[in-house]
């Protein structure tokens, strides 16, 4: 009986997937140094055939471990960030550690898992358990007067969109890889209702899902972007999935309803499709952010040396009866429009991202055949943030956002704070209980660059906006979350946020999974 069950321990073992380097790298690493490893020059130091890898060998391995910060120089370049620890596991790092060393150009030997568990012996944190209490807070922050905020449930996995189905009890959460996972409030778990191997096709590279939605016909939408590396220069192929009317039961299996292709981004700035909504009119609306940080020219030979295109950092409307959709740029000039809404008037209002550049970030009102200033200018920026900033066209007018009139988040600014980033945001109409009834609500994913000072996100604010001056007044909600990324209405007078991971800094980086939760009114 014992052979037998050594014999079957041996059986499960072999049979246990072993961590998957290539979308650990996705989810913890490529949003700084960017899917194909390129980095951004003085900024995100690259991977892509980093001679750091070689002669800083042992540095680099600690990195993840424990953070790494100060002075470094990659391939020339002097790079002076904070690199936060990765919540990865010894197994887990050592397979991202060695799909790094044999992709973007890398031929580098292989790390084991038992280096990587010795190393970490001698690290400021020598044990995964000792990172997750650095990183994670044991506490929620408190919400505002009258409401309670709680955890819906802990996910297994960093959520990057939120959608209420039809029926008016299912939560939908996307993973950036394209599964769709189901939570009702009440249930302690979260259960995967979508697989995203059953309609992504992963031949053509990694896949970046960051958009769905349902129209008025019950039709489920996705967004998607692939990392096509089979063609040159490098390719992101652009899908929008949907489903036939989704009633009730189990999901009927996503199909392509529109299919496109850009050039993929330069460094990490592949921004591509993300929201997805429909607007009052019946259309579809979606976000195509920007492919570069600031309209810069590639210089990889693999990769297009373009800067935008003319369906990249702009705003899509299609037909939802059309079969076979044609894409209707309605408005330029926004460089990753990642949350949009309509209010009781039917405004569209966006958050958009700005650049690595320290400006500020801002909050659109987006009308049809209006432009919103990227790459030619960032909020009410007088000076050219980047050498390479090109000159507006002759005539262009810039149409500008919100100024913050305070007293959180920016005041003074035009929007938000400099890399706070603003993600999703909802309207709630007068009927909503005191203090949100009769305005918005926008979460900030907060920094992901070293900053001196100023307001830095991880925070729910409150907008009150005055379309008449194009003036807001912003409070904070509630403070630190961990990387909230998104929020939806439910039935109630109930919201949830997704926090995309439990870090509320920049030193906690993004390793751990997410969370669902669920602010109510007592």
């Amino acid at each position: 009986m014992r052979r037998l069950a050594f014999f079957l321990s041996l059986l499960t073992a072999s049979l246990q997937a072993a961590p998957d380097g290539a979308a650990l790298y996705q989810q913890n690493c490529a949003m700084c140094h960017g899917t194909e490893g390129l980095g951004m020059a003085g900024i995100f130091p690259p991977l892509a055939k980093s001679d750091y890898l070689v002669a800083k060998r042992l540095k680099a391995l600690r990195a993840p471990m424990e953070g790494l910060n100060g002075e470094i120089t990659v391939n020339g370049v002097k790079y002076n960030g904070a690199m936060p620890a990765a919540f990865l596991d010894d197994a887990e790092l050592a397979a991202v550690f060695n799909h790094v060393f044999t992709s973007f150009g890398n031929d580098l030997e292989k790390v084991t898992t038992e280096e990587i568990t010795r190393i970490r012996a001698t690290t400021s944190m020598p044990t995964i358990a000792d990172l997750k209490r650095s990183m994670v807070g044991a506490t929620l922050p408190d919400a505002p007067p009258g409401w309670k905020l709680s955890v819906g449930a802990e996910l297994p996995f960093s959520p990057s969109r939120l959608a209420l189905h039809p029926d008016g009890r299912r939560v939908l959460a996307l993973s950036v890889r394209g599964d769709v996972w189901s939570w009702q409030p009440g249930d302690p778990g979260v259960t995967k209702i979508i697989n995203g191997d059953d309609y992504l096709d992963r031949s053509l590279g990694d896949a970046g899902v960051m958009g769905m939605g349902f129209d008025s016909e019950k039709r489920f939408y996705i967004t998607s972007n692939q990392c096509n590396k089979s063609v040159k220069p490098v390719r992101n192929d652009m899908f929008i999935f949907r489903t036939g009317p989704w009633l009730s039961g189990e999901a009927p299996k996503p199909r392509i309803w529109y299919k496109a292709s850009n050039p993929y981004g330069v460094g990490p700035y592949n921004h591509g499709l993300s929201h997805i909504a429909q607007g009052p009119d019946g259309m579809m609306y979606i976000n195509s952010g920007a492919r570069t940080d600031s309209g810069e020219k590639g210089t990889n030979p693999d990769y297009s040396t373009i800067g935008e295109t003319e369906t990249t950092a702009v705003m899509w409307r299609m037909d939802p009866e059309d079969e076979t959709p044609e894409v209707e740029v309605i408005a330029r000039g926004l460089r990753n429009s990642y949350g949009f809404c309509w209010d009781d008037q039917k405004r569209l209002v966006a958050t958009d991202n700005g650049p690595d550049a320290h400006t500020p970030e801002e909050l659109n009102f987006v009308e049809p055949g209006k432009h919103y200033g990227f790459p030619f200018k960032y909020s009410d920026v007088k000076s050219k943030p980047y050498p390479h900033t090109p000159d507006a066209p002759a005539g262009l007018k810039v149409t500008l956002p919100f100024k913050n009139l305070g007293p959180d988040a920016g005041k003074d600014r035009l929007t938000f704070d400099p890399h706070s980033c603003p993600t999703g945001i909802i309207w709630l109409d007068k009927t909503w209980p005191a203090p949100l009834g009769g305005s918005y609500l926008t979460t900030r994913f907060g920094n992901m660059l070293k900053l001196e000072d100023g307001d830095v996100g991880y925070d729910l604010l409150q907008l009150n906006l005055n379309f008449d001056d194009r003036t807001l007044t912003s409070k904070r909600l509630i403070s630190p979350l961990g990387r909230p990324v998104d929020l939806i209405t439910l039935p109630g007078r109930r919201i949830v946020i997704a926090e995309y991971s439990r870090a509320t800094n920049l030193a906690a980086g993004v390793g751990t999974p997410g969370r669902l939760l669920l602010l109510e009114p007592q």
